[in-house]
């Protein structure tokens, strides 16, 4: 029985152990794999955040192209749109040209028709007086027509003989009065058969950058880049508290733009420094003379003139960077010379002489702030230098009264210069201003005692006065003119001088009953 109880035991102890055992082994495994799963986890964590990374720079590269494309897009954009307002502004301009002329020519045409009808009925109302007046001399007399005829010239003679002085003066005046006519009217057609689009235009010197830190990029370490700029292009960079511009000055307006389209191209490039900056200006100032002959050639081709010196033509390029109260200098020479032909071909000269004349006339303004003197004596040295001949070199030293006309020429281009600047819209100044400038020159002049009507003409720069004749006389006109011109003086503000002239007309009416 002991026995048997303690084979019992032995069993139950030993079937103990077994189960422990195998429960160690199991708890031994479950470990093993909770530890592979879990490193299987953290390594399929850390390849899930790293495609996450690359996927995310992916679409941060595919997102600047599709960004750099959409602005490539707005500026396409927005060039098409100025261009789009620029032609409009143009054609707007050609119609209100076109209207005005229509306008005038109606108006001239009315004219010549009232004045061709007044005529008439003038020359028949004076052979009809004449006819009358004879018959009532052959009743009085009862001579024959031509012993009638020497009586009447007899009593003539003798009843004028005082008058011979006043009749003289009177027929000078009707001459002077008639060339003056017929020179208005030749300038006035050649004013109406050119026809040109003028644009006020401003020097432009400022450069757009992409953000404000390209500012210390351009300024460089210490100054070196901006330094180096300035050195290399001869202009001054203005680096200031105005977002997203910077500004270039400089006197000459070639190294201006030279600067302005180096800037650009180093901002677009990127790489600012020294070395680079020296390769952009040397490759931009190449480009800018060929442009510049470019453009000479294309001015020259527009004003019909051949065989220019390639000086000539380089500096007449060069003209298209200055401007005169924001009128270009280029193209108002072309215009000068298409004014001066057409004038020229009214009088029966030489048209190609005087399209040549009118077109080198200002270019002593391209290197007037080289040479020492007014562009008028600095174009005419360099026309000699550069052989031009004689008429052309007077008429660039001659056109601004710096010297006394000697050729018919000269007179013509002056004349055809005053055109082209005077014309409201030629230079920056707007429609209402200038009107505002002629009311004020008129009611100043109607102000004074005896006025009776002040005409402004000459875009301002005349101003005529009629006066009654009962209170003002021949002695009291002569200050009555310089006491205008003292008031104008000191009231108004204008460019140049104005020409103060006051009429005074007497009229003796006499009736025969």
């Amino acid at each position: 029985m002991e026995n048997y109880v303690i084979g019992a035991l032995c069993g139950v102890f030993g079937i103990a152990i077994g189960f422990v055992v195998d429960r160690l082994a199991k708890g031994g495994a479950y470990k093993t794999r909770d530890q592979i799963l879990a490193h299987a986890e953290r390594e399929a964590d850390a390849l899930r955040k790293e495609k996450e990374i690359e996927l995310k720079e992916q679409m941060l590269k595919q997102r600047e192209k599709l960004e750099s494309k959409l602005n490539e897009t707005r500026d396409a954009l927005r060039d098409r749109e100025r261009e789009t307002d620029k032609r409009e502004a143009q054609i707007k301009e050609l119609t209100n040209d076109f209207r005005k002329k229509e306008q005038m020519l109606q108006g001239t045409q009315q004219k010549l028709a009232d004045r061709a009808k007044a005529l008439e009925a003038r020359q028949k109302e004076l052979d009809r007086l004449l006819k009358e007046e004879q018959e009532q001399l052959y009743k009085i007399s009862e001579l024959d027509k031509p012993a009638a005829k020497d009586l009447l010239l007899k009593r003539l003679e003798t009843e004028l003989s005082d008058e011979v002085g006043a009749l003289i003066m009177k027929h000078e005046s009707e001459v002077k009065t008639e060339c003056d006519k017929q020179a208005r009217e030749i300038i006035g057609m050649a004013v109406q058969r050119y026809a040109s689009a003028h644009t006020s235009e401003i020097a432009v010197s400022t450069v757009d950058i992409p953000s404000d830190d390209m500012k210390g990029r351009i300024i460089g370490r210490e100054g070196r880049n901006i330094r180096a700029f300035e050195k290399e292009t001869g202009v001054d960079v203005i680096v200031d508290d105005t977002p997203g511009v910077v500004i270039i000055s400089a006197f000459d307006s070639v190294r201006r733009e030279i600067g302005k389209l180096s800037l650009t191209k180093l901002i677009q490039d990127g790489r600012i420094h020294p070395t680079r900056i020296e390769e952009i200006v040397a490759e931009t100032t190449k480009e800018m003379d060929e442009h510049i002959r470019k453009l000479g050639i294309e001015a020259s081709e527009e004003a019909g003139i051949r065989g220019l010196h390639e000086k000539t033509i380089h500096l007449m390029g060069r003209l298209h960077f200055r401007v005169s109260y924001s009128q270009n200098v280029r193209q108002h020479s072309i215009e000068v010379a298409h004014l001066t032909g057409m004038l020229a071909e009214q009088l029966g000269l030489d048209a190609t002489l005087a399209r040549r004349c009118g077109f080198l006339h200002d270019i002593g303004k391209a290197a007037d702030h080289e040479m020492e003197g007014g562009h008028p004596a600095v174009g005419a040295e360099l026309l000699k230098r550069y052989g031009e001949c004689e008429e052309v070199v007077h008429a660039a030293a001659g056109h601004h009264d710096d010297i006394r006309p000697e050729h018919i020429y000269t007179v013509l281009v002056a004349a055809a210069d005053a055109i082209s600047a005077a014309r409201p819209g030629a230079r920056r100044e707007t429609l209402e201003k200038y009107v505002r400038r002629l009311e004020e020159l008129e009611a100043l002049a109607c102000g004074f005692p005896g006025v009776q009507q002040a005409f402004a003409v000459q875009a301002g720069r005349e101003v005529r006065i009629i006066v009654d004749a009962n209170q003002v006389n021949d002695r009291q006109s002569k200050k009555l003119t310089r006491d205008i011109a003292r008031a104008i003086e000191q009231s108004l503000t204008y460019p140049g001088e104005i020409k103060v002239t006051v009429l005074r007309e007497t009229r003796t009416i006499e009736y025969a009953k």
